[in-house]
């Protein structure tokens, strides 16, 4: 399986470094990693990573001005790409075909190719401008995801917030992790 891992400059940048851990950790998954400016800036900034850490996650990096990557071509089969954090610049670029970038033209192949295109945008409030991106994203076929916990795993730290988030996007994928605590009903939770 090859997944394009694109992180945007949007504050969450550990979504896109622990889906890398994650994925890292399953036989077979090829990960190729582009980082926006503002990414590169954030993980300094949010994390304990650096960015050479980050991008030794991956099994191959591009530059995100490298407009003739492999990744910027449908003839470069993939099954996939996720953008976490998906920044407000990255959404709008994306839902407006606007491929100035690597990671809009890569998430512009997945949705010409009709590949799976996940986006995990992480800005609160949003305003109508906003919704209006996500919903024409959707539209073309992009699948909209925003990192929201589910509090029905009773998660003890942000690390557990962040795994459940993570492992629900591998879903969308089907890969399962042990990421996911799995809901198995009223019953189970009340025993």
């Amino acid at each position: 399986m090859k997944l394009i891992v694109a992180i945007g400059g949007a504050s969450g940048c550990i979504y896109g470094i622990r889906l890398l851990e994650a994925l890292k950790a399953v036989p077979g998954v090829e990960t190729h990693l582009v980082l926006s400016k503002t990414a590169r800036m954030n993980i300094g900034i949010e994390t304990d990573h650096t960015i050479k850490s980050v991008e030794e996650l991956a099994t191959t990096t591009y530059k995100n001005s490298d407009i003739g990557a492999a990744i910027a071509s449908g003839s470069f089969k993939t099954d996939g790409m996720i953008v976490a954090a998906c920044a407000m610049k990255n959404l709008s670029a994306i839902a407006n075909s606007y491929a100035d970038d690597l990671i809009a033209r890569a998430a512009d192949v997945c949705l010409k190719e009709r590949r799976k295109l996940i986006l995990m945008p992480r800005e609160t409030p949003l305003h109508s401008g906003h919704l209006e991106l996500m919903a024409r994203a959707s539209s073309i076929g992009a699948i909209i995801a925003p990192p929201m916990p589910g509090m029905y795993t009773r998660p003890q730290s942000v690390d557990d917030i962040i795994n459940h988030s993570v492992g629900r996007i591998l879903d969308l994928l089907d890969i399962d992790t042990d990421l996911v605590q799995r809901w198995q009903g009223t019953q189970a939770s009340s025993s």
